[in-house]
């Protein structure tokens, strides 16, 4: 396959590729093969394809009308790593997602209605359903708009995302050890996945404070080992296998609020420090701000009531989750705002 027909797209704080699964190769190797190419990968620059030399600007959709009760869409999430040969379907993307409604609807898939068009997306990677809110006034999607999110110049019209069952997405449970704290290589850590598998810990215990900005996070050679020692002995626990080349789970390294928020997120996705968070990594780490007794809630700031608000504090700014609580007190909806952009349609050659 040397093309095939593309929408580029920012969604939230992350670009990438948006493909119709018809319009890439059915078989997965020639596909990954395909994907490879056009990024650019391996390459630390990505400098003979498209990709931008960063985790956060070489993902891709692959999307088609789903044939599911409920969902409008399925969305298939390809990590194209930037400087090793490999194309992961390990995680979500909820970042990418907020891009699904709006492409959905300008191929097609969804039909748009005037003002306006709720996207029921099912998340392929890990069997999870989410709800996009699109605007679309005169039944045409617009990226126009007066919602600002962080991480992001400018602003652009709002959709908001809403996830249900989330909980033990990738690893079958939201805590799948069992356990609030786990101790690892001396770390007490919390093992969540409430969309996305993290391992959360306090930045203290591992000798940062958790204000650092990227790129000191990056150059700390001895703090990346620690973190990665911790993730390579939890593969197992979170019933995730050896994770020595997988993206997840992402580390989540926890400090107080400094701004107002709940809490203070050092995010690594998981070799490379995150300039913000992940939208599901954003969720897992609220969440564990939620459970008595873990890394998270000793150093988080949590309001009252069963419909909480949570900040949770970045390096670019913040990410706000609304999560609605049942009568036990286990997470049933979160919801957060992103935005999206479309950056060019047409083809892409390899």
């Amino acid at each position: 396959m040397t093309a095939a027909r593309v929408m580029w797209m920012r969604g939230g704080t992350s670009k990438g590729a948006f493909f119709l699964s018809e319009d890439l190769p059915a078989d997965t190797a020639a596909r990954d093969a395909f994907l490879l190419r056009i990024m650019g990968s391996p390459d630390p620059r990505q400098i003979d394809g498209m990709g931008g030399g960063d985790p956060l600007t070489s993902k891709v959709a692959v999307v088609r009308k789903s044939s599911r009760e409920g969902a409008d869409v399925d969305y298939l999430f390809l990590q194209v790593f930037v400087d090793q040969a490999v194309v992961s379907d390990a995680q979500n993307c909820g970042n990418i997602l907020a891009g699904i409604g709006p492409f959905a609807i300008e191929r097609g898939l969804v039909e748009a209605q005037d003002g306006e068009t709720r996207v029921r997306v099912y998340l392929v990677n890990t069997g999870q359903q989410a709800v996009a809110t699109v605007q679309t006034p005169q039944a045409r999607v617009t990226y126009a708009g007066d919602a600002r999110i962080d991480g992001v110049p400018g602003t652009a019209a709002p959709i908001p995302l809403e996830f249900r069952d989330t909980a033990g997405s990738s690893c079958g449970a939201l805590l799948p050890s069992g356990n609030v704290v786990d101790v690892v290589e001396g770390v007490p850590v919390t093992l969540i996945d409430n969309g996305m598998p993290c391992v959360v810990l306090k930045a203290a215990d591992v000798g940062v404070t958790g204000y650092e900005d990227r790129d000191t996070l990056d150059g700390d050679t001895a703090l990346k080992a620690r973190i990665e020692a911790i993730r390579l002995a939890v593969g197992e626990r979170m019933h995730l296998g050896d994770v020595r080349e997988k993206s997840v789970p992402k580390m989540m390294l926890v400090a107080p609020p400094r701004n107002g928020g709940a809490v203070t997120v050092r995010s690594f996705i998981p070799h490379r420090a995150h300039a913000s968070i992940g939208v599901l990594g954003a969720v897992s780490v609220a969440t564990a701000c939620l459970l008595p007794g873990s890394p998270a809630a000793e150093v988080a700031v949590v309001p009252e009531g069963q419909r909480k608000t949570l900040s949770v504090e970045h390096p670019t700014g913040e990410t706000t989750c609304v999560m609605e609580l049942d009568e036990t007190g286990a997470v049933v909806t979160a919801a957060m705002l992103r935005t999206a952009r479309k950056l060019m349609d047409g083809e892409v050659f390899a």
